[in-house]
């Protein structure tokens, strides 16, 4: 697991707006997991909150999100 892997996850959540709105679509914390690493992205809750605090307060562009709270529904 990867906190690089996060970091590029992000990254992608920042600038690909089809998979932003692919990942934000899925209900459960638990399967946008499975649907990151289906994305390549070998990385944990853990690890995108870690990768996350680098993006302190920033939202995701249309999705109303912080990084911080990325995983909870």
């Amino acid at each position: 697991m990867s906190v690089e892997h996060a970091k590029a996850f992000i990254e992608k959540m920042k600038t690909d707006e089809a998979f932003r709105e692919q990942i934000m679509a899925i209900e459960t914390p638990e399967e946008r997991l499975k649907a990151i690493e289906g994305a390549g992205f070998d990385c944990t809750a853990d690890d995108i909150n870690v990768a996350g605090e680098s993006f302190a307060g920033e939202a995701v562009v249309g999705g109303g999100y912080y990084w911080g709270g990325f995983l909870r529904c």
